[in-house]
């Protein structure tokens, strides 16, 4: 098989094929593992810890983690809910031994440059529009990072991984090792608290 053919059968697998693979010591299915969650693990961390360095260091370890434990990894689960519960938990960890303020979700308030816009999913600007138009979606957006980073630590997690990160309440409620109920009234409240602080600048996301 060509190593094209090769690499395309790899992006064609399921999560926890892949998963299988890599527990068997397949170092490419970890790779593509990597790959196809490294963002996204990244974004929560950062989001939490608001630096960066910190940040690669925690999703770094993560993996590590995950790929040395990948013996305990049950595959009637999502693996994407398995790797952001390890990734949570590090965090977390971490922030309670050295107590760090998580004041904001990507550091100092201060306006938001085009590398956080992009790493958002709470998106409020088309290619298609004015400049001038574009502007002022930049600054409601920035208005809105700010006004999560109001939010309590554990509304603001629950907040992010359903919108910016679009995860299920379940996988939420699994990654957050919480009831289901617990995720949809700190979403609620969070929305709540969000609309209150944004009242009259746009709609909050909903459902």
């Amino acid at each position: 098989m060509r190593k094209a053919d090769v690499a395309v059968s790899y992006r064609d697998r399921t999560d926890t094929e892949l998963a299988g693979l890599a527990r068997r010591g397949d170092e490419r299915a970890a790779r593509e593992l990597v790959e196809r969650f490294q963002r996204p693990v990244f974004s929560i961390v950062h989001r939490m810890v608001r630096d960066r360095e910190l940040a690669e260091d925690l999703s770094q370890e993560a993996f590590v983690r995950t790929f040395n434990n990948l013996d305990r990894y049950d595959p009637s689960y999502k693996f994407s809910s398995w790797l952001f519960k390890i990734a949570y938990n590090l965090t977390v960890d971490h922030l309670r031994r050295k107590q760090v303020k998580t004041i904001s979700i990507h550091g100092a308030p201060d306006a938001m440059t085009a590398e956080r816009q992009e790493a958002t999913s709470v998106t409020l600007e088309s290619q298609e529009e004015a400049p001038d138009e574009r502007l002022e979606a930049i600054e409601l957006a920035d208005q809105l990072e700010r006004a999560i980073a109001t939010l309590r630590e554990d509304y603001r997690t629950a907040i992010l991984l359903r919108h910016v990160e679009g995860r299920p309440y379940e996988e939420i409620a699994d990654i957050m090792d919480i009831p289901l109920g617990t995720v949809k009234t700190y979403i609620f409240r969070a929305r709540r608290q969000l609309r209150d602080e944004l009242s009259g600048l746009y709609e909050v996301p909903g459902e």
